[in-house]
């Protein structure tokens, strides 16, 4: 019995999983072990989650991230059916279906939870992550308003950067990062672990922020200045940056006598992806870490990694997103 015990104890403390146990006491020995072994995981959640939050919060403090969940906080204040709809729409799309039934689909960035919400509705499995913990909150919060306890939608929080935990969600029919990618601080080493997380023969969706040259780096400066700015500035900043936006478009749609109010293109924006002028043009601003790519970049590297490209739609030379679908290739087989 006493023998029982001791390999018990070194079975919970230095395997924490054991299949099976030839011993008169294997029963409890096995209990034993998975009831450690799952304590030891939910321990390991916990202090993975505390990390990434500890880590995410101090680069905020730091001026060297946006608090984008903070914002989406205040858009979902405005998100009705149209919305969604709109969500939905632009998804089947750009992925080339009309249902999501029986697939599953990765959302790296959830953000406000939107177009997880989207592909749960077009029936897809769904699992968000994001970075940022007000991102997870905006994302919980969809999933609550619209499908409470729903086994096929998870979401936690995480980060892109962490190859293990990534790894560790799987492979998907559909990985889905809209703007995201490019705000981790580490781009390319983001869309290599992003890659990996496709099933054969699955798609993967990105919007990559376009290089301007000259005028990108000049973007991520304001953008460093904004988030090392007090509240009271920030605002201003993005007043600044929207009245001289709105102004040049005013003069344009003047002198090519067009109606020179905005409403129309707001309009435009809206039904474009669901999303809010406004909150779009705060997280343009205060969009950071910032990093840029040219569509034959892209092109190149997922070309190497075993990709297609599906669908390409481009910013015209601007400063917004490319948006990319990709076909990951199936392995060829002896």
């Amino acid at each position: 019995m006493a023998r029982s015990f001791f390999l018990a104890e070194f079975c919970i403390v230095e395997l924490c999983e054991v299949s099976r146990l030839e011993t008169v006491h294997g029963a409890l020995l096995v209990g034993a072990c998975n009831a450690r072994f799952g304590l030891r995981v939910v321990m390991a959640k916990n202090q993975d989650h505390d990390d990434v939050a500890a880590a995410h919060q101090s680069e905020v403090q730091r001026g060297e991230r946006f608090e984008f969940g903070q914002n989406w906080q205040e858009f979902l204040k405005t998100l009705d059916d149209e919305r969604i709809a709109v969500a939905e729409t632009s998804l089947k799309e750009m992925l080339g279906k009309q249902t999501l039934e029986g697939l599953t689909f990765l959302d790296i960035g959830s953000g406000s939870g939107l177009f997880s919400l989207a592909a749960r509705r077009l029936g897809a499995q769904v699992h968000s992550f994001d970075y940022d913990a007000q991102s997870v909150a905006c994302t919980e919060e969809l999933k609550q308003r619209y499908f409470s306890e729903d086994d096929d939608w998870v979401i936690e929080q995480g980060s892109v950067l962490d190859h293990q935990f990534v790894k560790s969600l799987g492979t998907f029919d559909i990985v889905y990062s809209w703007g995201v990618l490019h705000q981790t601080g580490a781009m390319w080493r983001a869309l290599g672990i992003v890659s990996e997380s496709v099933k054969e023969a699955g798609q993967l969706f990105i919007a990559i922020y376009n290089d301007q040259g000259g005028a990108s780096n000049r973007w991520r400066t304001i953008k460093r200045w904004y988030n090392r700015s007090p509240d009271y500035l920030r605002t201003l900043i993005v007043l600044a940056v929207g009245a001289y936006w709105e102004t040049r478009d005013f003069l344009v749609r003047l002198v090519r006598l067009q109606n020179p109010l905005p409403f129309a293109d707001w309009e435009k924006k809206k039904q474009a992806r669901g999303m809010s002028v406004w909150h779009d043009l705060v997280d343009w601003v205060g969009g950071y870490p910032h990093e840029v790519a040219k569509p034959e970049q892209i092109f190149d590297f997922f070309s190497e990694q075993g990709f297609t490209l599906r669908r390409l739609t481009t910013d015209a030379g601007g400063h917004g997103c490319n948006e990319y679908v990709f076909l990951k290739k199936p392995s060829q087989r002896p």
